[in-house]
């Protein structure tokens, strides 16, 4: 093993494309990756975020606010994904109602 550390998540396929983060105490938001570091920290441009339901904030709604560049700090990123190639499916853990 060499002296240099990696990180598990190469990042370098994202630059100058869409993501979407989701943050620890729930917010979430969407932009374009320009850049990071080893710490996770990323830097967003056209950022959007997603606005948390005022009865459950544990949901997000469909209302946005723009947020321009912004910094995401990488200790408060839990999940970072592409907004192209993903599709939401349905919950296969839910049991229908009488079962």
């Amino acid at each position: 093993m060499s002296g240099r550390k990696e990180t598990v998540l190469d990042l370098a396929k994202f630059v100058d494309k869409g993501v979407q983060v989701k943050l620890t105490g729930g917010r979430q938001v969407t932009g374009t990756l320009k850049g990071y570091d080893q710490l996770l920290n990323l830097v967003l441009d056209e950022a959007i975020e997603f606005l948390r339901d005022p009865d459950d904030p544990l949901k997000t709604t469909d209302q946005t606010r723009r947020l321009g560049l912004i910094v995401c700090r990488g200790t408060a990123v839990m999940l970072v994904s592409p907004t192209e190639g993903t599709d939401e499916i349905a919950n296969p853990f839910i049991q229908p109602d009488g079962a």
